[in-house]
């Protein structure tokens, strides 16, 4: 069953990081210009290097069942419908923990290379014997990654290779909910 509570609260975020990054640096978020990386979340060309660009909601049918019949597991309904709500560029917030980046498909092409980042990670979870998670933010951290518990949806620090250690929300629209956006003004133009 859909939580149309975490579709709301992720849409309602993004357009919180667009409205933050705008109040900061007077335009829309930027991504580099990729020609080769098309994506509806783009609006207009900034300059020469970067692209403007805004969330986008998903209109079309993306489905993890090729996911879920390729390893025989059923994921967590939250884990599809967090990447399956909105196309967007990761999006960097904060939370009582430190800095993170929330991850999200960039286009229907960006989706299907995100399932198949999402297998390798099961795949390595079955190797090493451990409980079934799914990555869905990055932390200022490289060694940890953020993941959903499959088994009950609750959000977890977990080292890459490791067990999750970390308790942070009950359901992930909980700890969404817990967030703020968060801009980063290293490698754009102001």
């Amino acid at each position: 069953m859909l939580n149309s509570g975490l579709s709301s609260s992720l849409w309602l975020f993004s357009q919180n990081y667009v409205e933050a990054y705008k109040n900061q640096l007077n335009h829309l978020p930027l991504v580099e210009i990729d020609e080769q990386w098309p994506s509806s979340c783009i609006v207009s060309q900034f300059d020469e290097q970067f692209n403007t660009w805004l969330p986008h909601k998903v209109e079309s049918t993306l489905s993890f069942e090729n996911v879920e019949k390729a390893l025989d597991v059923e994921l967590h309904t939250d884990i599809c419908q967090y990447f399956t709500t909105i196309f967007s560029d990761s999006i960097a917030a904060n939370c009582e923990h430190g800095e993170l980046s929330l991850l999200f498909a960039w286009s229907e092409e960006d989706f299907a290379r995100l399932q198949e980042n999402i297998i390798g990670h099961i795949l390595m979870k079955r190797k090493l014997k451990q409980k079934i998670t799914v990555f869905f933010a990055i932390t200022d951290d490289e060694n940890f990654i953020l993941s959903i518990d499959n088994a009950d949806g609750s959000v977890w620090v977990e080292g890459i290779g490791c067990e999750p250690h970390k308790k942070l929300a009950d359901s992930l629209n909980e700890f969404i909910q817990q967030l703020t956006p968060f801009v980063y003004q290293g490698d754009h133009p102001k």
